[in-house]
């Protein structure tokens, strides 16, 4: 054929590999399990490159626009958004729980010893987050992969540069070059994203087997449910009172939330979503602030679950307690989760440790987590792509918020659906 050489957009193709991993895993599930490195190594990319890239896009955000007095305004602008949308996930949880009562008729394991691990970790108090935020070393967070950390150091180094006046132009001028070699570093590494993604797909099915969706599916399906109300209702109001173009801005998230959804890791997505919103039109400041914090403080996903999660142990327990969880409990359940749900991004499995920390604090037992464990990368995939919707929209909104979105430019990049790339 005469012409250019047409090929699948890169959202097209990851979602070729989710559906060919997929089905690797459930018909080669022995095979499948292989292809775990495939999904590590995609990972790998993506974490050696995130300490660079947000620290280069912060600092030169916070000093290129020359305006601590606005660099400040975000930031509470951010957190107060944060959040108000985090309770409301956590509402919209309670809700579906006590609605749909997933945990009725479940019954327990006997034991819950496979928690131990888990058990000895602890999400932090607002004393504990505050000192983490501030590392000793940035080269230790940086290694760790702390994004909370890295942020703190960046906006810090940030406000000297700007305040260093002419001495810190040479600086600025060097984070400006070293984030847009970043993006390019990104755009290397998502050709390898459907690969990366369709491993990990095929990975997830080969261990867990499709047989997941029955076992505990009153569970799952009340989860997905509330994912999907959430996301209409309360992302749609948001999306409509702020104004934001609807279909521009699903095809902008579209391919971040498909890389967050097959690895079930938040991380995996940030240097597309950095570039998808900048694209949409979120000045680079704005995005450069919002969305590493959002990891920490704006885990929509996460709070929806940990209520969901919390109560479907609660409904189990009460057949053999014979205690019922009321509305007073919930009501404390939610007050305790907007706290302890913070700063646990740096915690391995994080929502299993705030939802264990949550069964202790109100005596239920720990042995509803362990049940949990062997579908939570089920539960995963949404909670970490409702995480990222989450993050991405509230990027835009804090922008329309300081009367800086680029709607414009939300329209020229995203404004037709494009399938076919030259």
């Amino acid at each position: 054929m005469a012409g250019k050489t047409k090929f699948f957009s890169l959202g097209t193709q990851i979602l070729l590999g989710l559906l060919i991993g997929g089905l690797v895993g459930w018909l080669f599930p022995e095979w499948a399990k292989s292809l775990d490195f495939l999904k590590e190594i995609f990972l790998h990319l993506i974490k050696m490159m995130i300490a660079p890239l947000v620290f280069a896009s912060i600092v030169q955000g916070i000093a290129g626009s020359g305006d601590l007095k606005q660099v400040g305004r975000i930031g509470i602008k951010a957190l107060v958004y944060f959040e108000v949308v985090t309770t409301l996930a956590l509402v919209t949880g309670v809700l579906f729980a006590n609605w749909l009562k997933p945990g009725v008729g479940v019954v327990l394991p006997a034991n819950a010893d496979v928690l131990a691990p888990l058990a000895k970790a602890h999400p932090q108090t607002v004393t504990d987050l505050l000192l983490h935020a501030v590392p000793t070393s940035v080269v230790a967070a940086a290694a760790n992969g702390d994004v909370l950390q890295i942020v703190t150091f960046a906006v810090v180094f940030g406000i000297a540069v700007s305040l260093a006046g002419p001495a810190g132009k040479p600086v600025l001028h060097l984070t400006e070059s070293l984030m847009q070699v970043m993006f390019k570093f990104a755009n290397l590494i998502m050709r390898f994203a459907p690969i990366g993604v369709g491993a990990a797909m095929a990975v997830t099915l080969a261990k867990h087997g499709p047989g997941l969706l029955l076992n505990l599916g009153a569970l799952i399906g009340t989860l997905y449910l509330a994912f999907a109300v959430f996301v209409v209702v309360v992302f749609g109001s948001v999306i409509r009172i702020a104004q934001v173009p609807l279909l521009p801005f699903l095809r902008a998230v579209r391919e971040p939330c498909l890389i967050a959804f097959a690895t079930t890791n938040s991380e995996s997505a940030l240097p597309k979503a950095y570039e998808a919103m900048e694209k949409f039109g979120v000045p680079r400041h704005i995005v450069a602030f919002v969305l590493p914090t959002g990891y920490t403080f704006n885990l929509d996903g996460a709070a929806i679950y940990h209520t969901v999660a919390s109560l479907f142990v609660a409904q189990a327990a009460e057949a053999v307690t014979g205690v019922h969880f009321g509305w007073e409990q919930q009501l404390f359940l939610i007050l305790t989760l907007v706290i302890t749900s913070k700063g646990v991004a740096a915690v391995p499995r994080a929502a299993l440790v705030v939802l264990i920390a949550a069964l202790t604090s109100f005596g239920l037992p720990l042995e509803g987590a362990a049940i949990l464990i062997g579908i939570d990368a089920i539960m995963d995939m949404g909670r970490t792509s409702v995480n990222v919707l989450g993050n991405c929209l509230a990027s835009v909104v804090v922008a329309r918020w300081e009367g800086a979105f680029d709607e414009c430019q939300a329209q020229r990049s995203f404004g037709t659906p494009t399938l076919e790339i030259a």
